[in-house]
């Protein structure tokens, strides 16, 4: 239950091969008690997740679909000129995450308290991550805050929930998984605080489908170090 005025949410979620467990999120999402809309932009899905979208058309949820793969931070921004909610949620399509958290982490931003809010994993509960992606999120954090004077536990979360007004106006350059510390890094260099929600969170493995990897993992560093120095 959010206290406050009423707002209207929209749901960003891109979507890339997730047929196993797309149609499975998108109602929980659909199940959560606010005013929303969802956004799912099929990225160039090969293996199905694209017609179950557009199965979901009929429930109400808004389907994009990208002509190839072309990276969640061009999923993102595809799915912004569709936005007409005043806040805007990341949310994958992996099951990773519990929708059910999205009024405790749209509150601080309907009080009025901030413009950005980041689900923190560290700060809530964790299950199953391994160890190296447990050391790079900590990697993450800790340049975000030195580097940005921020202090955040979580920067690679993917529950990052904005303003929609403050989302659009910046001037967004990622096509992959660098979504998350390019925005991170415009956020704070324009003075925008960050306030971490606790946040629940189950990791899936390789063999469930993971994507994301130590790649990722070195592009988000020098995503930071690139955009402390750059516009």
């Amino acid at each position: 239950m959010v206290q406050g005025r009423p707002v209207k949410l929209s749901v960003i979620m891109p979507v890339y091969n997730e047929r196993a467990t797309v149609e499975a999120t998108l109602r929980r999402v659909r199940a959560v008690d606010l005013d929303k809309e969802v956004i799912a932009v099929d990225d160039g899905s090969t293996d199905g997740s694209g017609e179950i979208l557009d199965r979901m058309r009929q429930e109400g949820v808004i389907v994009i679909h990208q002509p190839q793969n072309m990276g969640k931070g061009m999923a993102i921004r595809a799915a912004l000129p569709q936005v007409s909610g005043e806040i805007v949620i990341i949310q994958d399509a992996d099951g990773e995450y519990e929708p059910q958290e999205y009024p405790s982490l749209i509150q601080p931003i309907v009080e009025g308290r901030t413009a950005v809010v980041y689900g923190s994993r560290f700060r809530g509960s964790i299950v199953g991550m391994r160890w190296p992606n447990v050391l790079i999120n900590r990697i993450l954090a800790w340049m975000a805050n030195v580097l940005f004077g921020a202090r955040i536990t979580d920067e690679a979360t993917c529950y990052k929930v904005f303003r929609a007004d403050v989302l659009k106006s910046l001037p967004l350059r990622c096509t992959g998984f660098e979504f998350c510390p390019e925005i991170t890094a415009r956020l704070l260099k324009r003075g925008y605080r960050i306030v971490e929600v606790p946040i629940t969170y189950r990791a899936r493995s390789v063999e469930e489908g993971k994507k994301i990897n130590w790649r990722d993992g070195v592009r988000a560093i020098w995503t930071l170090l690139k955009y402390r120095f750059t516009d």
